[in-house]
């Protein structure tokens, strides 16, 4: 007969052992849900896709042999040389300008900031092409241009025709008009940081100058990169419309080809793959500066595409190593 010390022991509480699974029971299966819609959809862009690359390839009238001929030729490498230049050029220029433009607008003296938000208004209210045939024409305006005293006597004049050609008109009409969005970029950008990131500089001690440089300016890169980027781009592309002064950037100098042989859509055609080719290069660049300055903003940044090839590579490597190995023996 049991005690009541032996049905209280822990050892008759506790509940039967299960039994384990057998090999037969079916575990529960999660079965993703089927996206027929999206299936259906990428099998009709992979079908327009190849439409359309069939058409280009087999279409003679593209005349890709003739595009082959003219891609590397002297006249159209010296214009896309120019290309490249003017870019570059416009860029430095327009973002060393804006800079100030942005500071001015940032300003608390009311008269410098109604002035740099009139140029502003102005250059971006006006399109690209009617400032660059005012800045053509320039001199029915001021035949001469003079260095002398303010209301008083000049002591150097030179004949404006003489002075700005088609490229320097170009360079002059160029900057000025992106002055006008990268001061805008910059401003955006610095007014993007946190009012609270300044306060912790002045409460250390740091000056206006080291604030701008050290803290406020890096913080700013995050957004000003991504649209500085696209300006980048878009002022390669704008350039082709300073073909309307003569001069002789990749879109010129195509013109000129054409205009001679008559092969107008495979001279195009040339002009567009280098353009695709240059807008490609800075893309890659953009993706690589923003990911420097964006850094500090995520823990955990998503490799680059070259890195995500790296274990693919080094197990390829091994197995072409382990390949050779054998066939040696």
């Amino acid at each position: 007969m049991a005690t009541p010390s032996d049905v209280t022991s822990p050892s008759l509480l506790k509940p039967p052992a299960a039994a384990p699974p057998s090999d037969d029971a079916e575990l529960p299966r999660i079965v993703p849900r089927r996206h027929l819609g999206r299936w259906i959809a990428a099998a009709v862009a992979l079908l327009v896709l190849a439409m359309v690359l069939n058409s280009v390839v087999r279409n003679d009238a593209f005349q890709w042999q003739a595009v082959g001929q003219y891609f590397t030729t002297a006249a159209v490498l010296d214009g896309l040389l120019l290309t490249l230049w003017l870019t570059a050029a416009v860029m430095v220029l327009a973002f060393l300008l804006g800079t100030g433009i942005a500071v001015l607008r940032l300003s608390a003296n009311p008269v410098l900031r109604t002035l740099s938000w009139g140029y502003v208004w102005i250059f971006r209210s006006t399109p690209l092409l009617v400032q660059l045939l005012f800045w053509f024409n320039i001199g029915a305006l001021y035949p001469t241009l003079g260095v002398g005293i303010p209301f008083g006597p000049e002591f150097v004049t030179v004949k404006t025709v003489n002075l700005l050609g088609p490229t320097l008109t170009a360079l002059i009409g160029l900057t000025l008009h992106e002055t006008a969005y990268a001061a805008e970029v910059i401003r955006g950008g610095i007014l993007s940081v946190d009012a609270g990131q300044t306060e912790a500089a002045q409460a250390l001690g740091l000056g206006r100058v080291r604030t701008l440089r050290r803290i406020v300016v890096p913080q700013a890169m995050r957004s000003i990169v991504p649209t500085a980027g696209n300006m980048l781009i878009g002022t390669l592309k704008g350039t082709s419309i300073v073909s309307v002064l003569a001069v002789h950037d990749l879109l010129f100098s195509v013109q000129l080809i054409y205009n001679r042989t008559y092969q107008v859509i495979p001279l195009l055609l040339v002009a567009t793959v280098w353009y695709i080719v240059v807008t490609s290069v800075l893309s890659v660049g953009q993706y690589h500066v923003e990911r420097y300055y964006g850094r500090g903003a995520a823990r955990d940044q998503a490799p680059a595409p070259l890195a995500r090839l790296g274990p693919w590579l080094t197990v390829l490597r091994a197995r072409t190593r382990r390949a050779s190995l054998g066939g040696d023996r």
